[in-house]
């Protein structure tokens, strides 16, 4: 913690050389894309990406799930996509899940989380639609079936948002799901055949 304290400390010297972007960034927030991801410690976007502050805006959590149109109560991910789209306008969302994922993990070994009721609650959003996955995927510990079929499953639950649904309608929107691999820094993209394949820079 005292590195990331120190680093912290002295970041308004190090970025004085770039004061003129910094500054231009209070004026506002214009981003090409939302990148929905897990918030895993080991997946940054930034870095996988090569963004720069202001260019992707983020959405991170336990397993990069999006919350099925019109659950009950307040959702920061519904606040968070609905923003993105209708106010700052991107133009692209990216769901980026990963490899050695352990939200992924405890859904494939079906772990006992009553010790976790929030972790639970929320992973019970994700497990209906991925158990014929569950059923017959390996023992791969990098998990890359459980992960991407969550991917998939993710994005189709972003088409039932409206907001989403017409600016796809009117093709005003780009989804795209990623998988990266944490050992290695691939990066697979789905492709319109379902498969997730890496493409060469």
């Amino acid at each position: 913690m005292k590195a990331l304290l120190d680093h912290a400390r002295s970041f308004g010297r190090q970025v004085e050389f770039e004061s003129g972007e910094y500054r231009k960034l209070a004026e506002g927030q214009y981003p090409e894309a939302l990148f929905i991801t897990c918030s895993d410690s080991r997946v940054i976007p930034a870095l996988i990406t090569g963004a720069r502050p202001g260019e992707i805006f983020e959405l991170r959590n336990a397993g990069n799930i999006v919350p099925p149109y019109g659950s009950p109560g307040a959702s920061g991910e519904a606040a968070t996509i609905e923003y993105a789209l209708e106010v700052l306008g991107v133009q692209d969302i990216v769901v980026c899940g990963h490899s050695h994922c352990g939200a992924m993990g405890a859904l494939k070994s079906g772990d006992d989380l009553s010790a976790l009721p929030g972790v639970d609650a929320w992973l019970r959003l994700a497990r209906p639609e991925l158990v014929p996955v569950l059923a017959t995927a390996s023992d791969d510990p990098s998990l890359p079936d459980v992960a991407q079929g969550n991917i998939v499953n993710q994005l189709a639950v972003l088409r039932t948002y409206p907001v989403v649904r017409r600016r796809l309608e009117a093709a005003r929107l780009r989804l795209h799901g990623w998988y990266y691999e944490v050992d290695t820094g691939q990066v697979h993209e789905l492709e319109d055949d379902g498969r997730f394949r890496v493409h060469s820079g």
